[in-house]
């Protein structure tokens, strides 16, 4: 049995696979705000509650909003950052007696899609998370690329790719940059965009519905931001040249840009045609929790 935690900064979640990842079950609990002590304790009760639910001992698996830093082994770049500086990995498998293995919840993700979803048929993944950040993480034959410094798939804090005039030099980006990509194409982004041309929403939802009424600044919004996705993601292309790239995350949830962003990013890739496909994930919501339980291989379980 395969058990992977998501943990996310309003929620944690929780879930346990047999070797066909066929699901056996799965809970939320409230993610501890602020509070380290509070965050290991909450991960651990839950997984004693589903060792308890399943009557089986499992592999433990972690997706986490940041890294485990190659330099300290401790946690680094945590959207959590109550997380940050800590050796979450040697407490937890202090606390729960057994090895354990955390990875980024967009690498997460991108296992998940890569073993049995979306991409489950490609050589090369590139799994995008589009929320209130802009993350991805890299598979090639179902296998997570981490990299040295464990900073593989961050394409969001590279500055947008053939940027107009009107673009430069971007907005002030958190970690300390000007014009990232994700301060165009992240959901807060793509609405201060908007309210930035006049256009009054909540959020990235009220512009679809406004859009989808026939409000021209709102078509406008969103025809801009499928050419910013094009660009970003034929950058990618043009690097890493994968088979799929499936976008997650709440940004995906918008389907014309399936049709439309393939359609511009032609222009921008270095070749005759483009064959990688943009899909959205199979698993959805799930396939970050899903993806940490598939960090332990078959053949390597507790």
């Amino acid at each position: 049995m395969r058990i992977g935690i998501d943990l996310g900064g309003t929620k944690i979640e929780g879930i346990a696979l047999d070797n066909t990842g066929m699901e056996l079950f799965r809970h939320r609990i409230p993610t501890p705000q602020h509070n380290y002590v509070a965050t290991l304790t909450a991960i651990c009760d839950l997984v004693q509650q589903i060792e308890h639910n399943c009557h089986e001992k499992g592999s433990v698996g972690i997706g986490i909003p940041g890294a485990i830093s190659p330099a300290t082994n401790k946690v680094k770049n945590a959207n959590s950052t109550w997380l940050i500086g800590q050796p979450m990995q040697q407490d937890l498998e202090t606390r729960l007696s057994r090895p354990i293995r955390i990875a980024n919840d967009a690498n997460c993700f991108a296992i998940s899609e890569a073993t049995d979803g979306a991409g489950c048929d490609a050589s090369i993944v590139f799994g995008v998370i589009i929320g209130t950040g802009t993350g991805a993480g890299i598979c090639v034959d179902r296998q997570a690329l981490v990299g040295c410094n464990a900073i593989s798939g961050e394409w969001g804090h590279n500055p947008l790719p053939w940027p107009r005039e009107s673009e430069l030099p971007g907005k002030q980006c958190y970690c300390g940059k000007q014009g990232c990509i994700e301060t165009w194409l992240s959901g807060p982004g793509f609405t201060h965009r908007y309210q930035e041309t006049g256009g009054q929403a909540q959020g990235p939802q009220d512009i679809i519905e406004q859009a989808a009424q026939g409000r021209e600044l709102a078509q406008k919004a969103l025809q801009d931001y499928e050419n910013r996705l094009a660009r970003a993601l034929a950058s990618i292309i043009n690097v890493l040249d994968p088979d799929v790239i499936i976008l997650g995350g709440g940004m995906g949830n918008i389907s014309r840009l399936y049709e439309n962003v393939p359609r511009q990013w032609t222009q921008y890739v270095f070749s005759d045609r483009v064959d990688t496909r943009l899909l959205p994930p199979t698993h959805g919501d799930s396939s970050g929790v899903r993806g940490a339980a598939w960090l332990w291989p078959q053949d390597n379980q507790i």
